[in-house]
């Protein structure tokens, strides 16, 4: 087996741990669902049921109870829509074509939400071509949507996924591309190249879905503390990765001006001074430091020594020479960084700055 089918086959290990539990959770609930909906209330083929479990609940495991909301609703426009028409108009293509139509417009119209349109169109669908109009078959799809998002929420709250897991993960995907930007930077100042400079600038412009990544990670987290009684508990460490994120956004978007005014320079021919390089790598070694705290949810102040040492070197630097206007903008981005790092750790705005003030160059 070579090299690259080892890899593909790890990373697919990888996917099935981190997804095992999401997808325990969707069989289970697709499960009683069917179950609840046929064997204890009574439909036939109550098929509703399940989909809505398992739509409920969602690999991603965001959003989850607007989906069951927007799935119950969905389904309940387009069995109506359906019903009301398909008795009068009969089933064909046009009347398919038709029926379709309004019930997404109806839906379009009612909220927009992505998930209720689509269900209106494919309940509308299964009126106007399986379920035999004027019956009471789409009362009994609305019910079975409703059973199977209810139980989908009920399984979740009983079988939860741990909700800081991924935010952890994306928080560290999100330091780590950081640290990445800062040190590709640093080598090229080091080595004069407008090229490389270009590349660490293309990288950070392509950050933002990593920070809407985190993100996501923290309000999957945040609705899992909330149906979840188990993990209430975890909400105090969702806040402190919120203003992680928080921070680390801010960071990424000063990162991209300092890089933008490196690659300036570069193409400008503009001199910087050999340490200026070697301050970017150091910063880039402190978001490294913040990032192997994350494992340690209450020793994220440890990292908060390596950014205090940024700070007294780019202090020590501005003392020793009088920079060039590039190299001003850069040492007051890495301040700037340094303040949105040490906010991380859990410094309020105040806090960082006097640490920063106290910090004396060495």
């Amino acid at each position: 087996m070579g090299r690259g089918a080892r890899a593909r086959l790890r990373q697919g290990g990888l996917r099935l741990r981190v997804s095992a539990l999401p997808i325990a959770q969707c069989a289970l609930a697709a499960a009683l669902a069917w179950f609840v909906a046929g064997d204890l209330v009574g439909h036939a083929r109550p098929f509703f049921a399940p989909i809505a479990a398992v739509i409920s609940l969602g690999v991603s495991l965001t959003s989850r109870l607007r989906r069951v909301a927007e799935l119950v609703v969905g389904v309940s426009v387009g069995v109506l829509v359906g019903d009301l028409l398909i008795e009068r108009i009969g089933s064909g293509p046009w009347q398919i074509a038709l029926v379709v139509g309004l019930a997404m417009a109806v839906a379009v119209f009612a909220d927009g939400a992505a998930l209720l349109v689509a269900q209106a169109g494919s309940s509308a669908v299964l009126v106007a071509t399986l379920l035999p109009p004027g019956g009471t078959g789409g009362l009994d799809r609305c019910v079975d949507a409703l059973i199977g998002g209810t139980v989908g929420v009920l399984v979740a709250a009983v079988l939860p996924s741990d909700p800081v897991g991924p935010v952890r993960r994306e928080a560290r995907i999100l330091l780590d591309e950081l640290a990445a930007v800062l040190q590709r930077t640093a080598g090229a100042l080091r080595d004069r190249d407008p090229d490389a400079a270009a590349e660490a600038l293309r990288r950070a412009r392509a950050s933002q879905p990593l920070i809407d990544g985190l993100r996501s990670a923290l309000h999957g987290g945040q609705e899992i503390t909330r149906v979840a009684p188990l993990h209430r508990r975890r909400r105090r460490v969702l806040r402190r990765f919120h203003e992680l994120a928080e921070r680390a956004d801010y960071a990424m978007r000063n990162t991209r001006v300092l890089v933008r005014r490196a690659y300036t320079a570069l193409c400008d021919g503009e001199p910087a001074v050999p340490e200026l390089a070697d301050l970017l790598d150091e910063t880039a070694g402190a978001v490294r430091a913040l990032a192997e705290q994350l494992d340690r949810e209450g020793d994220r102040e440890r990292a908060r020594e390596p950014v205090l040492d940024v700070v007294r070197h780019v202090r020590a630097l501005a003392q020793r020479r009088q920079p060039g206007p590039s190299e001003q903008v850069i040492l007051a981005q890495l301040r700037s960084i340094a303040l949105d790092l040490l906010q991380a750790t859990g410094m309020t705005r105040e806090e960082g700055l006097a640490a920063m003030r106290g910090a004396s160059p060495p």
